[in-house]
């Protein structure tokens, strides 16, 4: 599914204020997501299939008493409804990775994308893992995606503008960080995020600084870095869901939800706090 569709319904304008209860719930939202990826990070070792870990990510979402963000998801009509809890994509594929029968091989790249919501309000967190042994590519790889989402963090200051993000992210990944070279995914993007899973304003990974909507205090973002070891092309696989590098290269992705604040950026899909 191409980017357009994914945000089209986030393409109202302007991204929503949300007031102090309405963050509350949102931390509790996110908090649910950080137990859910502290469980599957546990889980993801060589031989588990990705409808397991799909299962464990059930698990916390009724112990704590909230909903999955992602199950039945349709942004568009004549999609099909996303069928999963989580989104489990391994190595080559890129995100929306639907969890099945899949077994987690050894050195296998896994990324989590997860979501929840609490009194109708989203949290959206993704991290790739390693299963078992990694190698110097994968782990170079990996810890560059990781570090490009911090970097971006901290781009993300109240009078800030949107596209000082993606270029904070994008300097980072085209210096070439670990040695080897990458490129940024452009067909998808970080989102606006709150009563709905996607809200304006769309979060670009690459581009120029300066430009775009400019960061209020009481705005919502989720922001997250796709980052690929070959092109940065992209395409969908028969599922209608599953986005794959186009050349069958390697790609890591990570992602926190955040508040704008006067003090600087607000990790909400997190433990800390």
């Amino acid at each position: 599914m191409s980017r357009d569709l994914m945000f089209r319904e986030s393409r109202s304008p302007g991204a929503t204020i949300k007031s102090e209860r309405e963050l509350t719930a949102m931390r509790r939202a996110g908090r649910v997501v950080a137990l859910m990826h502290e469980r599957l990070r546990a889980a993801v070792v060589p031989g588990v299939t990705t409808g397991e870990l799909d299962r464990i990510a059930r698990e916390v979402l009724k112990e704590e008493g909230a909903e999955p963000s992602f199950l039945n998801y349709a942004p568009v009509p004549g999609i099909t409804p996303y069928p999963g809890v989580i989104c489990s994509s391994l190595n080559e594929e890129i995100v929306h990775g639907i969890p099945g029968k899949r077994v987690v091989q050894n050195g296998d790249l896994v990324k989590l994308d997860v979501g929840a919501v609490i009194d109708g309000f989203h949290g959206d967190a993704a991290a790739t893992v390693i299963a078992g042994e990694g190698t110097e590519k994968t782990r170079a790889l990996v810890e560059a995606t990781r570090r490009s989402l911090e970097i971006g963090i901290e781009a993300a200051q109240s009078g800030a503008r949107i596209g000082d993000i993606g270029a904070a992210i994008e300097d980072f990944i085209l210096s070439r960080p670990q040695g080897f070279e990458y490129e940024l995914v452009r067909e998808y993007t970080g989102h606006g995020i709150g009563r709905r899973l996607h809200e304006p304003p769309q979060i670009p990974n690459y581009g120029p600084a300066g430009r775009g909507p400019v960061l209020k205090p009481g705005m919502t973002i989720a922001i997250e870095p796709m980052v690929n070891i070959g092109g940065w092309e992209t395409t969908v696989l028969d599922d209608e869901w599953t986005v794959v590098t186009a050349d069958g290269e390697l790609s890591a992705h990570f992602e926190h939800t955040i508040a704008i604040t006067e003090s600087g950026p607000e990790i909400l899909t997190t433990l800390a706090g």
